[in-house]
Order: structure tokens, then C-alpha cells, then sequence
């Protein structure tokens, strides 16, 4: 894990949350609590309608929360979508560039940045391509491309590999561990395949849904590059299986 002197990039304290259905108010997150140390990997893990995807909107403002505390320590944060959310009229290039053109970089130099980003995930021969012609492992590196272009120090994922096939998310995995540590960024990732999480994360978040709180925060700490065939990593798999287990 890069080395950030125990920084915190992120705290939360008791953070509740509702959404207005009609007249009536839900409770979609209750007394959320925890810390992200600058430059860690965690997962949040969980059964859907757990809340997770709106613990990240929370996270990022994007959404209020209704009661608690959030601290971040974090100045450029960057999402990578399930879906994508690629603009369908824009190539490759001018998607990744987008964000950067918005915050008024000139032309030439938010063109020149994306270039080098999708360079960075491997797509460097295909910046003229629209979204309809790429494939869905291609589009999602273009998210993450985009992403990397405002130098986050917050990557937040939602479920990024769910939408992908084996051998494409794989791939993806092993180039989003390289650039984490090149990066030396903080991420926060929705996951919902155990493996992952265990072969990724410091910590790993577990989510209970009804309303959406924390069950347990689970430590991982098994020596980086991971082997995913030890009995330590089938050791730390089994122990997040049987805490997800009850609430699945």
C-alpha cells in the first residue's frame, strides 16, 4: 500500500441519509462510520439495496446527507461508472477530455492530457473511436482514462467490472493495480465478487441492507503482489464469505 504517513483522505461519523419517496421519507443509510487512510484501497461490499452506490453519491457530495459528519481531505475526486457514462456523440479522446475542457483547460492541452491517459490504460490507437464502436472492457478503460485526467487523489468505482467478461476484467484489474500504485491514489470501490475484493483492498467495508449500515470492517493484510492461490488468501476469502454469508 503506498505510503501516506497515516493521512486520512476521508472520515465519516454517524452519517444518515433519506430519499423522498412522495410524501414519505426512507431511510436509506443509518449512522455510517469509518476512515480511509490517504492512498488505500477499500472495498465496500454488501446485498443490493444495501446502499452502497449511495454511500459513494453521499461521499461526493453528490447527494446530502441528513444527519452525521463527512471530513474529506480530498480536493479532485474521480468516478468511474458501471454503466460507463460515456457521451455517445464524443470519440474516445474528446470524452476523456471533457472534464478537463469543463474546468477550462484550453483545447490543445486538455487533448494533449487525455492522449497521454488513454495511452496509460492502452488505448492510445483507438482515440478517434466513438462508444458504439468500442467494446465494453474498451469503454470502461476510456472511464478510467477519463478519471485519471484531473489527477484525482480520490478514485471512487462503482462496481466497474460487473458489466464485463472474465477475461476482459482480468485484464482490467491488473492494469487498475498498476495504476493505483503508480498513482499512489486513494480508491474507493462498490465490488460485489469477494475474491476481488480480498485480492484488492486494505480494508473491506461490509454492508447490511434495510437501511443500508455497516455489519463489519474487515482488514486485509496479506503482503502486496497477492498470491491468489495461497491458503492465506483462501483463508481471508472464507472469513469474508462467512460475513456476508447472513445477510445475502
Amino acid at each position: 500500500m503506498p505510503n501516506k504517513s497515516q493521512q486520512i483522505a476521508l472520515v465519516l461519523s454517524r452519517v444518515s441519509a433519506n430519499f423522498e419517496d412522495g410524501k414519505e421519507r426512507v431511510l436509506v443509510l443509518k449512522d455510517m462510520s469509518f476512515s480511509v487512510p490517504a492512498g488505500s484501497f477499500v472495498s465496500v461490499v454488501g446485498p443490493s439495496g444495501a446502499g452502497k452506490s449511495t454511500l459513494m453519491r453521499v461521499i461526493l457530495g453528490l447527494m446530502p446527507h441528513t444527519s452525521g459528519d463527512i471530513v474529506r481531505n480530498f480536493s479532485r475526486p474521480a468516478m468511474v461508472f458501471q454503466n460507463y457514462a460515456l457521451f455517445p456523440w464524443l470519440t474516445a479522446l474528446n470524452n476523456v477530455a471533457f472534464g478537463l475542457r469543463m474546468a477550462g483547460m484550453r483545447k490543445t492541452e486538455a487533448r494533449k492530457t487525455a492522449k497521454k491517459k488513454l495511452e496509460e490504460v492502452g488505448l492510445g490507437h483507438l482515440e478517434n473511436h466513438y462508444p458504439a464502436a468500442l467494446s465494453g472492457g474498451q469503454r470502461q478503460r476510456v472511464g478510467l482514462a477519463r478519471a485519471l485526467a484531473i489527477s484525482p487523489d480520490l478514485l471512487i468505482m462503482d462496481e466497474p467490472f460487473s458489466n464485463l467478461d472474465t477475461i476482459t476484467a482480468e485484464s482490467l484489474k491488473a492494469d487498475l493495480l498498476k495504476i493505483w500504485r503508480s498513482y499512489g491514489i486513494t480508491i474507493l470501490m462498490v465490488n460485489h465478487l469477494i475474491p476481488d475484493a480480498v485480492e484488492f483492498s486494505d480494508q473491506i467495508i461490509v454492508m447490511v441492507a434495510h437501511p443500508g449500515h455497516i455489519k463489519s470492517i474487515i482488514p486485509i493484510d496479506l503482503p502486496r503482489p497477492r498470491d491468489t492461490r495461497s491458503a492465506q488468501f483462501f483463508k481471508e476469502v472464507d472469513l469474508l464469505t462467512e460475513a456476508t454469508r447472513a445477510i445475502s
